[in-house]
């Protein structure tokens, strides 16, 4: 288990607000050196600590208006064949495996929502083993 002091969770806090911060930044509200600020990321980096800097993407701007969290079901012998045919669908964004309500969740991103029907309907119905279905459609997204 790395070792993360207060330092370290300023610097991931800053990095996870805007990871585009230049260290240079980091360092003025840190009180540290650039330097300083580079070792620590490039040892939080090393650790596994962080694994990917990302962009978080409005899909309305690129005219996906239905933004859909989908659980899903399977028998178990097809689990997994279920998360790589979800995984392999254009339209589907992430897959996770899950406890809880679904042994599968997805987020995915349609023009609209006759093409999520058609998507559930031609696609994710006809995963081998699929027992359930249950899309819950984002109206806002808060945080």
């Amino acid at each position: 288990m790395p070792k993360i002091d207060e330092k370290d969770k300023k610097i991931l806090d800053i990095l996870m607000s805007n990871s585009r911060t230049p260290y240079t930044d980091i360092a003025q509200r840190l009180d540290v050196s650039e330097g300083t600020v580079r070792k620590r990321i490039k040892r939080l980096e090393d650790e596994g600590v962080i694994r990917e800097y990302t962009i978080d993407i409005d899909p309305s701007k690129l005219g996906y208006r239905s933004v859909t969290l989908l659980g899903l079901d399977t028998e178990p012998e097809n689990y997994f064949d279920a998360i790589n045919a979800l995984d392999s669908l254009e339209e589907v964004r992430w897959v996770a495996k899950s406890t809880g309500d679904h042994m599968i969740m997805a987020e995915i991103w349609t023009k609209d929502d006759a093409q999520l029907c058609r998507l559930i309907e031609e696609k994710i119905c006809t995963i081998n083993g699929v027992k359930r279905i249950c899309p819950a459609i984002i109206l806002t997204k808060m945080k």
